[in-house]
C-alpha cells in the first residue's frame, strides 16, 4: 500500500521535518502546499500516520 501526503498536510500533522528527511529535500527549499509525496506502508507506520492493521 502506497500512501500520499501533502506538504501542508504533513506540516498540519507534524511530520514535515521528518517527510523532506526520508526524500533528501533541503529544509530551505520552497515547496508547494499542495505537494505530495508518496509514503511505503512502513514509512507511514513509522510517522504514526497509519495504524497497523494487526493491532
Amino acid at each position: 500500500m502506497k500512501i500520499m501526503i501533502s506538504a501542508s498536510e504533513a506540516m498540519e500533522k507534524g511530520v514535515w521535518k521528518e517527510i523532506i528527511r526520508l526524500f533528501g529535500r533541503d529544509e530551505d527549499e520552497e515547496f508547494w502546499p499542495q505537494e505530495e509525496f508518496i509514503l511505503s506502508e512502513k514509512q507511514a507506520l513509522l510517522l504514526n500516520l497509519i495504524k497497523n492493521k494487526c493491532e
